[in-house]
């Protein structure tokens, strides 16, 4: 049996500040909140974990700061045997996320940088092994809460490397147009999706339905994307890969394929857009096609929104996964 690519995540890491309450307050509103957690986060730390729990050798680079939050932030990636060599501990505080939780398990999320903003494309640069060196390799996984110049580097390092480069742009911050076009694939919601388009220079209506938008990213340059539904389930678009005298590529309208939902009872949905992205990172690095991956991704990210909490939440055996 072969054994499955590196997946490299370089992204954020914080503690996740988190109260529930029984609904989202409104401006100018205070209410008395059931509970308050301080655990593990940030979009790359969370895809980290979700890969190195969903069977993939991972190693997440990153920042963390000088305080407190920092063993929290890192303590289940090291629980999981995620490779942690390349993290770098600098001044000032690790960054934070602000979460606050209904009794429907929907979420509103603040982010505060702290160590994240301090991920360079210089320090990329470095951890990739500087100029002409072996860049990054296998999957490398991307995401929007380190400073756009250290995504853009890593897409440059990931080229180097060979790497194939799964961009989950969330948030979604400005960037060179050949770094989105590096995705393979470009995974987004809806919203964040629309918003792709705009930096592409091709905005959509705002009653555009996903299909629409899949074909317009695929037609604006993109090998491969999924858009995520929530409960309606995912859509994955690929375009045909050809050889020709330039090497890979590809032509023609894209394949569009419908991926269901799994259907839980949802406690907390907090985190699980990254459970989805690293599961999905996990599964193209063991081999499999792009809708293999985003049906196991589908699984994974169900099993995580029937507990509390972001990377507490997903699922510690492939066996619960198998079971959805």
């Amino acid at each position: 049996m072969n054994q499955p690519a590196r997946v490299t995540v370089v992204g954020s890491s914080n503690a996740d500040l988190a109260v529930t309450m029984p609904r989202l307050p409104g401006p100018g509103e205070t209410l008395l909140a059931h509970s308050f957690t301080v655990s593990p986060g940030g979009k790359g730390a969370n895809q980290a974990l979700a890969a190195a729990l969903a069977g993939a050798p991972t190693e997440f680079i990153g920042a963390v700061g000088r305080d407190a939050n920092a063993e929290e932030a890192l303590r289940l990636l090291r629980e999981a045997g995620v490779e942690l060599g390349r993290v770098r501990t600098v001044d000032g505080p690790t960054g934070v996320a602000l979460i606050s939780i209904d009794d429907r398990g929907e979420n509103s999320i603040a982010v505060v940088p702290g160590a994240n903003g301090t991920v360079t494309a210089d320090f990329v640069r470095e951890v990739g092994g500087g100029d002409g060196a072996a860049g990054l390799g296998g999957v490398v996984v991307l995401q929007g809460e380190i400073p756009a110049e250290a995504v853009e580097e890593a897409v440059r390092q990931a080229a180097v490397g060979g790497a194939r480069v799964v961009l989950n742009l969330a948030p979604v911050i400005e960037l060179a147009r050949e770094a989105v076009l590096a995705a393979d694939p470009l995974v987004a919601n809806e919203h964040e999706a629309a918003l792709v388009l705009e930096m592409l220079g091709a905005p959509v209506a705002a009653d555009a339905d996903a299909e629409t938008m899949a074909r317009e990213l695929c037609a604006r340059g993109l090998r491969s994307v999924v858009i995520t539904l929530g409960a309606a389930g995912s859509l994955v678009a690929e375009l045909d890969r050809i050889e020709h005298d330039g090497g890979p590529g590809q032509s023609g309208e894209p394949t569009l394929t419908r991926v269901e939902a799994v259907r839980v009872s949802a406690v907390d949905t907090t985190g699980a857009g990254d459970a989805y992205t690293g599961a999905l990172a996990a599964r193209l690095a063991h081999g499999d096609s792009l809708v293999e991956a985003a049906g196991f991704a589908a699984r994974f990210s169900a099993a995580s929104v029937t507990r509390p909490g972001a990377q507490a939440s997903y699922p510690r055996s492939l066996d619960e996964v198998d079971a959805l």
